[in-house]
């Protein structure tokens, strides 16, 4: 009898391991740099990022997930390091971009010099953005949608903006218009995921913006599921644990006037069919209108600011489909108050944030931040976007965006929001 129970064990150790080196090939094969524990990715030591303690704010994972995290990185220990070769390439590239998308043309670069990048005190920044952060997501009487469900709750579709990079132990949630292109294009760089003539690309702006930003291009949390089935919240929890995270954000209000100027007042096909078509028609009650944008450019016909807010505002926007990712808020892309991120950039900082994440990340040698466009969204433009706004709306957008605002410490715009 006794044997009869330990030929039983033996096979369904057997069979647990086998499923488990299954999982480990396939994810081999699929990405080809699936390195959990490189140089780069070994679990943080307590302060090896400001404001965050190892272990910190973390439940015991399951012993499935401890079985899993020992399996794979002793799996993979011989992929312990970047080549010195493949370091030296990443260093060189061309030193301007070569700028061909008409979204980039009309911005431009802004490639000049900042000798006071270092002025501001990155690790005090970033232990107050945290602190911030964790108190409202703490404090019971702030609510807004979603903030108490647990990490479980999240439906695998909203993962999507969640960008992992294993050879180097990072995970980046991008928020459109707030550089999330040039942070996609150092994601890509990093993990090289993308080669160009067989060669992974070492320059971030040498990689056309319609690679940077298809699905297929980044390895995303989304993507678990097809590759790990009943596993994959438990490998999701391990790389939260041990793995950087990060996520720049900006003013709600300017991200909103950035998107609306890059969707609506740039021809754009996808967007005018998608979205401006019913604008014009549900608020500007145009009829007939032209089957293509240049056709409607050309007659004069544009969504105007004001049908904009309408449709974020109209209560039929959300009941048709959830907000579009330029303007859905940051809360529903990167769930802060159910992943415990290291490290918290903003658009208004972004040329001091971008170099102390790098050198945090131990990745400055290999390439450097594309640099800023001269012409980003300011928010000093808020009160003439909004003057012709009725206050009742710009209140009822506060209320949309205001866990945004709160969250990651932006004051409330009153200038706009009282007469």
């Amino acid at each position: 009898m006794t044997k009869a129970r330990l030929l039983r064990l033996s096979v369904v150790l057997v069979s647990i391991f086998m499923i488990l080196l299954i999982i480990v090939y396939w994810d081999n094969v699929g990405t080809a740099h699936f390195y959990l524990h490189t140089s780069f990715s070994r679990p943080h030591s307590p302060g090896a990022i400001p404001g965050i303690t190892a272990g910190e704010d973390w439940e015991a994972l399951p012993d499935v997930d401890d079985f899993l995290a020992k399996l794979l990185s002793s799996s993979l220990k011989q992929n312990s390091s970047v080549p010195r070769k493949t370091e030296q390439l990443l260093l060189q590239g061309s030193s301007k971009p070569v700028v061909s998308n008409l979204e980039e043309n009309v911005r431009g670069y802004d490639w000049s010099t900042h000798n006071d990048r270092n002025s501001l005190d990155q690790e005090k920044l970033q232990t107050e953005r945290q602190r911030t952060l964790r108190e409202f997501c703490a404090n019971s009487s702030f609510t807004f949608p979603t903030k108490e469900r647990s990490f479980d709750d999240i439906p695998n579709y909203e993962l999507n903006h969640l960008i992992v990079d294993d050879r180097h132990g990072i995970i980046y949630c991008y928020v459109p218009k707030v550089a999330c292109t040039n942070w996609k294009r150092v994601m890509i760089v990093l993990s090289e995921s993308l080669l160009d003539q067989g060669v992974p690309y070492r320059n971030p702006l040498d990689i056309p913006r319609e690679h940077v930003h298809n699905t297929s291009t980044h390895l995303t949390f989304n993507k678990f599921w097809r590759r790990y089935g009943k596993f994959s919240r438990h490998l999701m929890k391990i790389k939260l644990k041990k793995y950087t995270k990060f996520l720049f954000v900006r003013d709600p209000f300017v991200r909103l006037i950035s998107a609306f100027r890059s969707k609506f007042e740039l021809e754009n096909e996808e967007f005018y069919r998608r979205f401006a078509i019913p604008m014009l028609k549900l608020y500007s009650n145009h009829t007939n209108l032209p089957t293509s944008v240049s056709e409607a450019f050309g007659a004069g016909l544009k969504v105007s600011f004001s049908d904009f807010i309408q449709y974020l505002l109209d209560p039929r926007t959300e009941k048709m489909a959830p907000f579009n990712e330029h303007w859905r808020q940051v809360y529903r892309l990167c769930h802060p108050c159910q992943i415990d991120y290291d490290f918290i950039g903003k658009l208004e900082t972004l040329d001091e944030d971008a170099a102390y994440l790098l050198q945090l990340l131990k990745v400055d040698r290999l390439l450097r931040f594309p640099p800023s466009y001269r012409n980003r969204t300011a928010s000093s433009w808020e009160e003439n976007w909004f003057a012709k706004i009725p206050l009742a709306w710009r209140q009822q957008l506060y209320k949309l965006y205001e866990a945004d605002f709160v969250l990651f410490g932006y004051p409330k715009p009153e200038n706009l929001l009282k007469d």
